[in-house]
């Protein structure tokens, strides 16, 4: 059979399967088309069937969270882990708390976590959980009540050398403190369960700047690559939690202009960029505001743009860092029109299969977010080390580390990707790299 048809048979098939979990079908049929031209060329690949079995998450835990509110109501929300692909290491992924959860958002981010881990080069196999409780107008004493109970069912399922689950949106500090507390009180032992922990308790050092550092650190790969720098760039970013704010904390470091910032009610734009301490202000006082975007207007400058994206305004790079299909077909073009240059992913799948055909019609350098966000889980990875050492390490040298990991990703994607005409394209790099890794796997494990 050809490339063609052998994708038109998956994309079939997994269609079928799993005919309204929009969400997973997008990003299983981006990466079949990418790497079936090597799943067609290899005969044991065939042979067991390794496309379609990666594809299957190997284990999809749901269940109830019975709960009691401050006014002594008992409520109910649904939980899910995913256990995508355990090949080459503990199941590893975050939990995110947020209305919008559900199994088909959670399965496509536990397919693109099982990659992007393979591309870190560390020992770590896919997954991803959460619940769609909606923390927000909700107190403390709740917050730990849910987490508690959410626990309590997730125990069975986790365990240093099982799960290993962090935090994702809306799970934070405070939360995973809540979720380990009550993991260490039910199994009576002290290890690396969790990642994402306060450092007073086996956390680590950099975990919460390190998606956001490491998506810099992967743009200035790109940019070197590129016999480019960060000098006099602009730089657009959407979102305005950690990943975003610490990406636009590391690019202003490097000499970059930080443009703007978002969430779900609109755009702060300021033309000069953000000052350090600006940004610094922000990451300080985020938890403080209701939002914390038109505060730091008020307070260190900028225009607020009510139901707003930034992709509208002139700019060198886009860091798409907010949510899943923010950046849309649009979006893409204003981007094109306004001579942007470079498209990194600090969230997951932030653009859509549409947006990405037009970045790559207008020639604009595109990194997926299985690579350029992958800073992240690097880090829970030497966290989950050092627990199982009893070491802790030093920012400095867990930033180091941070900034090889990325490195090593970059290399392998711009190996894997180049093209005939010298040009990288990132995201079938990182398809094909982490692909081969994990079918090789699958290949020598068996059936």
């Amino acid at each position: 059979m050809t490339n063609q048809s052998n994708l038109d048979e998956f994309n079939e098939w997994i269609e079928n399967r799993y005919p309204h979990q929009t969400e997973y079908l997008q990003a299983t049929r981006e990466l079949a088309a990418d790497v079936m031209p090597i799943y067609n060329a290899h005969k044991e690949y065939k042979r067991l069937n390794v496309l379609k079995r990666l594809a299957e998450p190997e284990r999809v835990v749901h269940f109830a969270v019975h709960w009691m509110n401050d006014k002594g109501e008992v409520e109910v929300n649904r939980g899910w882990r995913v256990q995508h692909n355990g090949l080459i290491g503990p199941y590893k992924g975050g939990l995110r708390f947020h209305p919008t959860v559900n199994e088909s958002v959670l399965k496509f981010l536990a397919f693109e976590q099982s990659f992007k881990n393979a591309l870190t080069g560390l020992p770590m196999g896919g997954a991803k959980g959460g619940s769609e409780f909606n923390p927000r107008g909700r107190s403390d004493n709740e917050i730990m009540r849910f987490c508690q109970a959410f626990m309590q069912e997730l125990q069975r399922h986790i365990g240093p050398r099982t799960d290993v689950p962090a935090g994702d949106i809306n799970v934070g500090a405070r939360e995973i403190g809540y979720l380990y507390g009550q993991y260490r009180r039910m199994h009576n032992e002290f290890g690396g369960s969790l990642t994402g922990k306060d450092i007073d308790f086996g956390g680590s050092h950099v975990r919460t700047e390190a998606t956001g550092f490491g998506l810099i650190y992967m743009l200035e790969c790109v940019l070197v690559h590129h016999n480019d720098d960060f000098i006099d760039k602009r730089i657009a970013i959407s979102g305005a939690g950690n990943v975003a704010l610490h990406a636009a904390l590391k690019a202003i470091e490097k000499g970059a202009t930080v443009t703007s910032l978002s969430n779900s009610r609109g755009c702060l734009i300021n033309e000069q960029g953000f000052s350090e301490a600006a940004i610094r202000w922000a990451i300080d006082t985020r938890q403080q505001h209701e939002n914390v975007l038109t505060a730091l207007g008020d307070e260190h400058g900028g225009s607020w743009f009510k139901g707003e994206k930034p992709w509208g305004q002139v700019c060198d790079i886009a860091l798409p860092c907010a949510t899943q299909n923010e950046l849309g077909e649009d979006s893409a073009k204003q981007l094109k029109e306004n001579n942007c240059r470079y498209v990194l992913e600090g969230a997951n799948m932030p653009t859509t299969s549409e947006a990405k055909q037009v970045l790559d019609d207008a020639g604009i350098v595109f990194v997926p977010g299985k690579a350029a966000n992958a800073g992240g889980v690097a880090l829970s990875g030497m966290e989950m080390s050092q627990n199982a050492s009893f070491q802790s390490k030093t920012f400095a040298h867990l930033d180091d580390e941070l900034k090889s990991v990325m490195a090593y990703i970059h290399k392998r994607c711009a190996e894997e990707g180049k093209q005939d005409n010298g040009h990288v394209n990132y995201a079938k790099g990182a398809n094909i790299t982490a692909f081969r890794q994990l079918a090789n796997a699958m290949v020598s494990q068996g059936v």
